[in-house]
């Protein structure tokens, strides 16, 4: 059997008052109090002077539970005080003249709502503060009422408009304060998604133009060296320039629709290219299956990162890079024979849960920092530092998930 489909309201959060219901709306149910305002002064009850008297204290102090359970700067201690008072007038005021007196029991629900819907929750299952409260109000009405003399359908009546007149006041207080909360949660949501954006996007552009820059100025340096004695290879270089320059704009461009790599193929072809151009011979080696569309970007921004690294800061002649797929988890090394400069300090450097040290990616540790993070993200590890039999060493490892 199809299932209904349920019908919601088409309801914007940004419209709906954030700070709720004030205290004005739980005031004007002092009309209540009309009747037995009328009964006193057409003289149905007496003595008159008594009842009016009964009916203003009744009502102040409704007022003022009313206003200082919302007022933040009053401890709430003194409308849970005035409250008790509010009760021992309506149930005095009750039994000495009855009748449409009784009515003052509904608003002393009201009131008891409000200060509970003020009440902070203690821990969870019921809510015993509501139970309490609520519940001794319902039970004092049911009592007085009875002790008056009226019939079990008034007792019945007055009992359920006490009990309802509290529990709907708690209750909506509750979820005005539930619905302040959950748009606190989603504006500091929203503000941690676009943090994450915005580290997402520098952290991608600096890797993708730290390359590419990279790559540019050796063939640059090439111009500059070869162009008096070989203009047509110098020419040639020039247009490589143009090229990559025309690619990185690519690659911005992608970059900022939030494409995240151009995958390990394409990254090891341009690592060929770059390091063969800066005079490093490259030696480039691939075991096991194809790795999966995740893991296989993530190890090309790792390539990317590691033959930038070798352009700008080995001085190497030789780079050797490995990948190995392993069935459950796939590893990178890009080793180069390079003397250095190196940056050995531990803020630069490191992986996750490892604490090698000694790679430098760009001024700070920039390309480090986001290689990290992005492995992290992945429950990969990444590990820098000298390796033992000389030059150095940048292994990545990151766990291979299931084929899809």
């Amino acid at each position: 059997m199809k299932a209904i489909p349920r019908r919601i309201p088409d309801l914007d959060l940004e419209k709906i008052d954030r700070r709720g219901p004030n205290a004005r709306p739980f005031m004007f149910w002092l009309v209540v109090l009309a009747w037995p305002l009328t009964d006193a002064l057409k003289g149905r009850t007496h003595p008159m002077w008594p009842a009016l008297l009964a009916l203003l204290a009744f009502a102040v102090l409704h007022l003022s539970v009313i206003r200082t359970a919302f007022d933040g700067r009053v401890p709430l201690r003194v409308p849970v005080g005035l409250l008790v008072l509010q009760a021992g007038v309506a149930t005095a005021a009750a039994l000495a003249f009855q009748g449409r007196w009784y009515s003052m029991f509904p608003l002393l629900g009201l009131a008891t709502g409000v200060v509970v819907g003020h009440t902070p929750q203690r821990r969870r299952g019921p809510e015993i503060t509501m139970l309490l409260a609520i519940g001794g109000v319902s039970v004092l009405c049911a009592l007085v009422i009875q002790v008056g003399g009226e019939s079990g359908a008034s007792v019945l009546a007055y009992w359920y408009g006490t009990v309802t007149a509290g529990l709907v006041t708690a209750v909506v207080l509750r979820l005005v304060t539930v619905i302040g909360l959950l748009r606190d949660a989603r504006e500091e949501l929203a503000e941690a998604a676009v943090a994450r954006e915005r580290l997402r996007f520098s952290r991608d552009l600096h890797d993708l133009m730290g390359h590419t820059l990279s790559l540019m100025v050796v063939k640059a340096q090439a111009v500059r060296r070869i162009v008096e004695r070989d203009p047509t290879l110098a020419a040639e270089q020039a247009a490589d320039i143009e090229t990559v320059g025309r690619q990185a704009l690519g690659e911005v461009r992608q970059a900022v629709t939030g494409y995240r790599g151009r995958g390990l193929a394409g990254e090891l072809d341009s690592a060929r290219t770059a390091l063969s151009d800066s005079g490093v011979d490259v030696d480039v080696r691939r075991s096991g299956a194809p790795l999966p569309p995740e893991e296989d970007a993530l190890l090309g921004w790792a390539v990317r990162e590691g033959v930038t690294n070798v352009i700008r800061h080995s001085g190497a002649r030789h780079c050797a890079i490995t990948i190995r797929n392993e069935g459950d988890r796939a590893v990178l090394e890009v080793k180069d024979d390079g003397p250095g400069p190196r940056n050995t300090t531990g803020d630069e450097a490191g992986s996750a849960g490892s604490t090698d040290t000694g790679l430098d990616l760009g001024p700070g540790g920039h390309g480090l920092r986001g290689l990290r993070e992005r492995m992290e993200a992945a429950e990969g590890t990444v590990a820098a530092g000298p390796s033992p039999d000389g030059g150095f060493l940048l292994k990545v490892t990151v766990p291979v998930s299931a084929p899809r």
